[in-house]
């Protein structure tokens, strides 16, 4: 499987459409994205989304987020897809590296993800790319009703 990986510029029909197919496979909470959502993350100026394509088809995405603190530029991986008939080819590792390699030349000092402990592949994928799990607590708010 011939897989490349690019930025997506602008939010197409294709984009969500894609969104539409590999969010549900992400998550079974995810909401579904119209075209106004989708240009908002994708026109959002600290988050660069990734496509991966396989024969001109989009078969997986990642969003890097990128955020200056005090502390210095820091960087987030949020919502790796990929769909389910293109795992293990490869995809995820693609999409992974090429976040890691854009937030290393956007100067962060770190990249972040987190990451279900039920999700055993893509936590070897971590770990085999060089992402270390860290002793630290996850508190979360749920705002939504």
């Amino acid at each position: 499987m011939d897989v490349q990986v690019e930025v997506a510029r602008e939010a197409n029909a294709e984009l969500v459409s894609a969104f539409a197919r590999l969010l549900p496979q992400l998550s079974r909470t995810a909401h579904s994205l119209d075209a106004a959502a989708v240009d908002r993350i994708v026109r959002c100026d600290t988050n660069t989304v990734l496509v991966a394509r396989a024969d001109g088809d989009i078969v997986g995405t990642l969003t890097l987020v990128t955020t200056p603190l005090p502390a210095g530029l820091r960087a987030r991986i949020e919502d790796v897809v990929v769909d389910g008939a293109a795992r293990g080819h490869g995809v995820a590792g693609l999409l992974m590296r090429e976040a890691v390699r854009l937030a290393r030349e956007s100067g962060a000092r770190t990249v972040d993800l987190t990451s279900r402990p039920d999700r055993a592949a893509a936590n070897r994928l971590y770990e085999r790319l060089g992402f270390a799990a860290r002793e630290s607590t996850v508190y979360r708010m749920p705002l939504d009703d």
